[in-house]
């Protein structure tokens, strides 16, 4: 269901900021700022801080890695505002064919093994959260994947699993291909908090 308030705002201010933005960027804001701005209380600093920390924070995995992570976990919610959006942003740092592959199947890409066992708990924890055991994670261990490597991972998949159910929820408006990559930079530029 499509909510009015992602169009109309709750403030002047709002209102007039994403105005701003639009015409900056060239471009209609995407729905995913458009609630963060709108709904403060809905769309809460704490989990703009928590994406932040996920996808930007430290960690093993690249930033680039993380983004595919995301954008496979929106893949697999059929959640095509989140593929699209977090895909663009992936291919500043993970080759765009090597992507595509990804998200064709991983199973198959041409990536390296500790990536694909992770992206296999992933798609476990997102398909089949019941049937995720500490075997899955020993196995993608011993493709090489870390301790830390899988805890980072596992976040990058909770919050996809919040993330791609309220835009699908809300019904998101899907950018052009041209949109998403000028969304992609912001993105890099601004962070998620």
């Amino acid at each position: 269901m499509r909510l009015t308030e992602v169009e109309r705002g709750d403030s002047f201010r709002s209102r007039a900021l994403i105005r701003v933005i639009s015409l900056a960027l060239g471009m209609r804001l995407p729905d995913a700022a458009r609630v963060a701005f709108y709904h403060k209380d809905f769309v809460s600093p704490a989990l703009g801080a928590w994406t932040q920390e996920v996808m930007r924070g430290p960690s093993e995995w690249s930033v680039g890695e993380r983004e595919l992570m995301g954008a496979m976990v929106a893949k697999w919610n059929s959640c095509p505002f989140c593929v699209g959006a977090h895909r663009a942003i992936a291919v500043r740092g993970v080759d765009p064919a090597v992507a595509d592959a990804c998200l064709e199947d991983h199973r198959t890409a041409p990536i390296a093994e500790p990536l694909r066992a992770t992206l296999s708990v992933l798609e476990t924890m997102t398909l089949h959260p019941d049937r995720l055991h500490g075997a899955d994670m020993k196995e993608a261990m011993a493709a090489g994947a870390t301790r830390a490597q899988l805890k980072d991972a596992a976040a990058v998949g909770a919050l996809f699993n919040i993330i791609t159910r309220y835009a699908n929820a809300l019904d998101f408006a899907i950018p052009t291909d041209p949109e998403f990559d000028k969304a992609a930079v912001m993105m890099l530029k601004r962070g998620y908090a």
